[in-house]
């Protein structure tokens, strides 16, 4: 019998991750907890116009990320972050953060905004960590 390879595609590593949330639901729910850092109070459009969408298409998300405990929401009204909401948007930003520094430190440039979206759903804690580490040594 062939052993089985350790490679996948995409898709196939997208479907392996441990993480209940989509890069979707990700970027939402970061994006609620930068608007939450700002003003506290928060509504659809705003998260709709701050991640260039149509308000239909941030209500639908909202009422996933209420499915999965990490906001509260009255329809058509204020949107909480719970608890948990907190701690994860904390993680997604802190994780975002991370990567931006990294790559400007690494580039001796400006991050690129489309690179930081798109690698910040696929990198591991571990490897965050390190880069983290690898930041605060660079800043001694």
């Amino acid at each position: 019998m062939k052993e089985k390879s350790p490679f996948y595609t995409l898709r196939g590593y997208q479907n392996h991750k441990s993480s209940t949330l989509t890069a979707s639901m990700e970027d939402y729910l970061e994006m609620i907890y930068r608007i939450f850092l700002q003003q506290k109070s928060i509504r659809v459009n705003d998260v709709a116009n701050a991640l260039n969408v149509k308000p239909s298409s941030a209500s639908k998300m909202m009422d996933k990320l209420k499915h999965h405990n990490l906001i509260l929401m009255k329809k058509y009204g204020e949107i909480s972050l719970t608890e948990q909401g907190i701690r994860n948007g904390s993680y997604l930003l802190w994780r975002h953060n991370t990567l931006v520094t990294f790559f400007s430190i690494l580039n001796k440039i400006d991050y690129r905004l489309e690179q930081v979206e798109k690698i910040e759903h696929f990198i591991d804690d571990i490897t965050l960590l390190h880069m983290d580490d690898f930041i605060k040594n660079e800043k001694k």
